[in-house]
């Protein structure tokens, strides 16, 4: 055998001799062939071999016409799925394949991929390819075996391993061969499809997303049910919206989805909550993503320093679980945003509606498409019902004849005629009494089928049954006959009844939600250090041997404050000079209104020095900004950083120039009113300045913030939008009761993240005690419990921790009344109690069980309006009175003793 497999492998010399002339001829024809680049221009091909002859030979017309048959093949039968049914060609003769081979078992996909082929020679590789797609959506192929897995991005097994078979709505909504449009395979041997007929918006339902040449389309999917409801619309003329929908759930933002259109945006996010403090887990992904995708996006982050996470552990099975172990310390709200801004939590898809029409692509919205749809299933239906009717009235005309011809006893007379015209003759002759009861002419045909009539059928022919028989058949036209005319109400029953049959279970799974702009700057980590350097006058990051400032990531900003009265805002850098002499430096954030900048200052070298109040809003990044007169030789004398408003007591004591009578003297800047950096402030002093001391903190001069609660995007803002929660001082805190027995009483941030089961949420008073009636699932009874919250910042249950425990109602109210309903036992309904929760329990312990309300059974517990009751007046500091002057800011203007001068 080694012998035979060395005589293959050795040539012999003929063989080398013939290979050494054909390696010549070649190579003497790549001679010929070869063109330099040269000699290329413009499509053209200029052959400069021979100086005297001058040959041009144009091939562009040839690059054109092949590039667009080329360019026509991939957007019809490639890329682009049709209008008609939904497919693109090879997913159209996956499921006719699936049809053939259809006998109620599964096949092995290998089988159907190879059957495939013979309808047109796709690649294996991506019939099989395409098949997995269709059968992960779970609508057409009941699958069996490993096919992947849309959430981890695994991939199926081998096309051997894995079996397939249509699935019964398959079955049902996608085959009808007697209206089908027939054509013929690639080689002309086989019949095949060229557009199914479903009965259902199956395009909308799956999606679909390919690139052609020139163009492309991305159908997002669309809920099964709502699908249909938006089709029994359609036909019942009203308004519809559809929005789309994902099997990888998640929540979704569609106010920009434009109805599939070009330009239309949709926001997709992945479901994070908080676990625990160090621990927040995700259940859901995006749309277009998988967990081993969305986890590398978070450990990307992670290096960049954008997020700071301890460990990742990916417990997803049949259902996403990663866990997000966070260091001690980090907020989980402001992870949860940062994962949202900096990783594949959130993605953007750009929809984009390309179908194939009459084989030209056709860009239209969603809404069209399931109009397109409605409309063609309803002509289906018709096409089946005609067909119907004429197969139920062929079956009437043959079973009206059959009982014509065997009662006549036509065929007695037979052998009478020995050829067949005339013995069609003496049939016409005898049925022409008859033919005006027929609902269509006798032909040949009809006669032919009664010649063949067996003998044993004729003798055995009973009447009545014949009757019977006719008469169910004239019901069943009757019927559909009606539904025929009635065609828009059987459309919707139909599509009803596919909603019945297969709707369970398909429920709409992408949460629908308007999302709010998360700021990275607020919620990327802050890593790395700022150093100043306030005599040379640079700031960096790279200063690591001068002064540290505060920690920042690359995309903050920071403020810069000179001795000379300029002011600067620019970017961190390694190292960025911004001018000599700094007196304060810190991260900017352009939508803080209530950061305010106490200033005094001396105009010249030897002007008066005046106070200010301002904030810093609307500036341009490395611009220098004046904050004094811009008289030269100014400088500022005191500056102070107010994050909430503060204003402070200041002492300022003056150089003994002169006959001054009072050099020292105190100024409260809580008089002074909040203008723009620009203004010029009013004067402090006309002397000059010898000391500028703080006598007294401040408190903030700032109105409580108004706080709303929007429930669209499930956050809390300053921009009215919303429930109004209240007015809120720095210290005020907001109270959060979940439907699982949590609570915690926290500070309102506009970052923090609210869960689902969220029942109560509103402004913490400390001494307003809270009721709640819950059922304890160890000793089976129902307690009410009156308490206050005990911790802040901490999340406690406060009913027992049974798993069958569970909150049946709260109030933080200070007079509830509650209903107990007893259910109806053995025919005896016993009465509603009323309970005066105030009167029922005092007010105990956060951990204390509360007393038990019954021992009977309750079918229901009712929270009715509460008792009236006035609570205690909340004392509010008196807000400083603004005392108005006539300087040309309109301010306060002072004497040289710090007393108010009114004009």
């Amino acid at each position: 055998m080694k012998d035979e497999e060395e005589e293959n492998i050795i040539p012999n010399s003929d063989d080398e001799n013939n290979a050494e002339e054909q390696s010549a001829e070649e190579s003497q024809e790549e001679e010929i062939i070869k063109v330099d680049a040269k000699n290329f221009e413009g499509g053209h091909f200029y052959d400069n071999t021979n100086d005297d002859a001058d040959t041009i030979t144009k091939v562009t017309g040839m690059y054109k016409d092949w590039f667009l048959d080329y360019a026509s093949y991939v957007i019809l039968e490639r890329a682009v799925p049709a209008i008609e049914d939904g497919f693109k060609p090879v997913q159209r003769r996956i499921m006719h394949s699936l049809k053939e081979l259809d006998d109620g078992r599964y096949n092995k996909v290998a089988n159907v991929v190879g059957h495939t082929m013979q309808y047109h020679p796709h690649g294996d590789a991506s019939i099989g390819d395409a098949m997995v797609q269709i059968g992960q959506k779970d609508l057409l192929i009941d699958c069996q075996g490993n096919w992947g897995n849309i959430l981890t991005g695994d991939s199926a097994a081998a096309s051997r391993y894995i079996e397939a078979r249509l699935s019964k709505f398959g079955l049902e909504v996608l085959y009808s061969p007697k209206i089908t449009d027939w054509g013929v395979s690639y080689d002309g041997r086989r019949a095949e499809p060229n557009n199914l007929p479903v009965k259902f918006p199956l395009l909308l339902a799956q999606g679909a997303e390919g690139i052609a040449v020139g163009l492309s389309t991305k159908v997002l999917p669309h809920n099964f049910n709502e699908l249909i409801d938006a089709s029994i619309k359609i036909l019942k003329g009203k308004p519809f919206t559809l929005y789309p929908d994902f099997l990888t759930e998640g929540i979704a933002d569609i106010s920009n989805y434009n109805d599939g259109l070009r330009g239309g945006r949709v926001r997709v996010r992945a479901r994070i909550a908080q676990l625990d403090k160090n621990t927040l887990v995700i259940s859901q992904i995006p749309f277009s993503t998988n967990t081993t995708t969305l986890i590398d996006s978070i450990l990307k982050a992670n290096e960049k320093g954008k997020i700071k996470v301890k460990k990742i552990e990916d417990n997803t099975a049949a259902n996403v679980e990663i866990l997000i172990h966070m260091y001690p310390g980090i907020s989980p709200d402001k992870t949860i945003d940062a994962l949202y801004a900096f990783t594949a939590c959130e993605t953007s898809i750009a929809p984009l509606g390309c179908v194939i029409e009459d084989n030209k692509p056709l860009f239209i919205g969603v809404s069209h498409m399931l109009k397109i749809s409605t409309a063609r299933t309803q002509d289906l239906l018709r096409q089946e019902l005609e067909i119907q009717l004429e197969e139920l009235k062929n079956k009437w005309h043959f079973s009206t004849l059959e009982k014509i011809f065997i009662r006549e006893e036509m065929y007695i007379d037979f052998k009478l005629y020995s050829d067949r015209e005339a013995l069609y003759k003496y049939m016409y002759d005898r049925f022409e009494p008859f033919s005006k009861s027929f609902v269509r002419a006798i032909n040949d045909e009809d006669l032919q089928r009664l010649t063949q009539i067996p003998m044993i059928r004729i003798t055995r022919f009973d009447s009545d049954k014949a009757d019977d028989l006719i008469a169910k058949l004239e019901d069943e036209m009757r019927e559909v006959e009606h539904h025929l005319a009635h065609l828009t109400d059987f459309a919707i029953a139909y599509f009803q009844k596919l909603k019945e049959k297969y709707g369970k279970g398909r429920e709409r799974k992408t949460e629908l939600r308007v999302f709010d702009d998360i700021e990275a700057t607020k919620v990327i980590l802050r890593n790395t250090k700022l150093y100043v350097n306030k005599a040379e006058g640079f700031v960096g990051t790279s200063l690591k041997r001068d002064e540290y400032v505060t920690d920042c990531s690359d995309i903050d900003d920071v403020i810069v404050f000179m001795r000379d009265g300029t002011m600067m805002i620019t970017k961190v850098d390694a190292k960025t000079f911004v001018g000599k002499d700094i007196i304060h430096i810190s991260i900017f954030d352009k939508s803080d209104k209530r950061t305010i900048y106490n200033l005094i200052y001396r105009d010249g070298k030897s002007g008066p020095s005046y106070i200010k109040r301002f904030n810093v809003t609307a500036v341009t990044r490395d611009k220098a900004y004046d904050l004094t007169n811009g008289t030269k030789g100014s400088q500022i004398l005191y500056f102070s950083h107010n994050p909430n408003g503060e204003a402070e007591v200041i002492t300022i004591l003056l150089r003994q120039i002169g006959s001054i009578k009072k050099l020292k003297f105190d100024i409260d800047f809580a008089k002074m009113a909040i203008k723009g950096r620009s203004s010029k402030g009013n004067i402090a002093s006309k002397y000059p300045i010898k000391k500028i001391e703080i006598k007294e903190k401040g408190i903030s001069t700032l109105l409580p913030r108004k706080v709303w609660y929007d429930e669209t995007v499930q956050r809390l803002n300053v921009d009215a939008r919303g429930e109004l929660l209240g007015e809120f001082r720095p210290s005020d805190k907001i109270l959060i009761i979940q439907q699982s027995g949590k609570l915690k009483v926290i500070t309102p941030e506009l970052t923090t993240h609210f869960e689902s089961d969220m029942i109560v949420l509103e402004k913490w008073i400390p001494k307003k005690p809270i009721s709640a009636i819950y059922y304890d699932g160890e000793k089976e009874r129902y307690y009410l419990k009156r308490f206050l919250v005990e911790t802040e910042n901490k999340e406690e249950i406060f009913i027992t921790e049974h798993p069958n425990s569970q909150l049946e109602i709260v109030s933080t109210d200070y007079r509830p009344l509650a209903e107990l309903v007893f259910p109806k036992i053995k025919g005896v309904q016993k009465e509603s109690i009323t309970i005066d929760v105030e009167d029922f329990i005092a007010v105990k312990g956060f951990k204390a069980l509360g007393n038990q309300l019954t021992t009977d059974k309750l079918k229901q517990v009712n929270l009715l309006e509460s008792l009236p009751y006035d609570p205690p007046v909340e004392v509010v500091p008196e807000k400083p009175e603004r005392k108005e002057g006539d300087d040309e800011d309109g301010d306060v203007q002072l004497d040289d003793d710090g007393q108010i001068i009114l004009f």
